[in-house]
């Protein structure tokens, strides 16, 4: 029988029923326990980067460790993980976080603020431009930027995809690299980030990035907070060289209460709700990776540990 520890305990309740159901509909037969007196007889690991189990040292006959969330860079670098990593790449979230992209996007394209908050009663007629009109960018070609990406296509709008090493997607303009970052940019009226947290990507739109963006560009930012340099964001605003920005993920969360992306008007704060892993479809991702391991078959969603992600 297969023994798989779920050492995520804040979550289990979400899981102690949907979890043995989806092995079952798999035929995988399995012991789900959430101590593990005995390591050694453990064969996989469901685990959540906050979870107190961080030493993966005595977990010997792991066959794999697999994330309930999307990004990794909490456990990417934990010295005692040797055993394989997997993300999680949930389809709900997927659908969820799509839809915040959307609508955000399609929010800044119709300017519907200006008509929702409209306290001097102004009749502006001027009409937005057609989705055809208006370039965007989106930064991280995954499995959401690239879902996101299809939807905005979907509704005409021209989408440039970027990466940090080069994609090649069919119906789907692209560039990478350094010098293709600032191309993309340079003709985007609205960004979307949804790269993961590495070395690489950290504080990505910086001064540079915002001053090569047409004036009143707009930033969408569901990805991770420490995408974005904070200061250059508001400087770049206050400048009037951002537009707004939408921001989703901060590198503190809460965002606390005396931070000035609260109070400035050319930010909207949303409290990390862009998607969120769904207990029912996460739970067949983890069912189905676990079949794959004992069949022998490769894993879905491996974290490549030079890259991070």
């Amino acid at each position: 029988m297969t023994r798989i520890l779920f050492a995520a305990p804040a979550l289990w309740d979400e899981y102690r029923d949907t979890l043995p159901r989806a092995l079952a509909e798999v035929g995988v037969v399995a012991e789900v326990v959430t101590e593990a007196p005995d390591p050694e007889a453990i064969d996989y690991i469901i685990h959540a980067p906050s979870a107190p189990l961080q030493d993966f040292g005595p977990f010997t006959r792991c066959k794999a460790v697999l994330s309930l969330w999307a990004g990794v860079e909490r456990i990417v670098g934990n010295p005692t993980l040797t055993q394989p990593l997997c993300r999680m790449v949930d389809p709900w979230l997927t659908e969820g976080m799509v839809e915040w992209v959307v609508g955000h996007a399609l929010r800044h394209h119709l300017g519907m603020d200006r008509h929702i908050v409209n306290p001097g009663r102004v009749w502006d007629p001027t009409c937005p431009p057609l989705a055809r009109e208006r370039p965007v960018a989106m930064l991280g070609l995954g499995a959401l930027g690239l879902a996101a990406a299809r939807a905005l296509q979907a509704l005409n709008f021209p989408v440039t995809g970027w990466s940090r090493s080069e994609k090649v997607i069919p119906g789907l303009a692209t560039d990478h690299g350094a010098d293709g970052l600032l191309r993309v940019l340079a003709k985007a009226e609205i960004v979307v980030t949804l790269l993961p947290k590495t070395p690489e990507t950290e504080n990505l739109l910086n001064a540079r990035a915002f001053a090569a963006m047409p004036r009143g560009a707009v930033v969408l930012n569901p990805g991770r907070g420490a995408l974005i340099d904070d200061a250059a964001l508001l400087a770049a605003l206050d400048a009037g060289q951002i537009g707004h920005a939408t921001l989703d993920v901060f590198r503190a969360e809460p965002l606390p209460q005396d931070h000035p992306f609260w109070s400035h008007p050319g930010i909207t704060v949303t409290p990390h709700i862009a998607a969120d892993t769904r207990a029912t479809s996460a739970a067949r991702v983890i069912a189905e990776n676990i079949r794959r391991g004992e069949a022998g078959e490769p894993l879905l969603h491996r974290v490549d540990r030079t890259r991070g992600y």
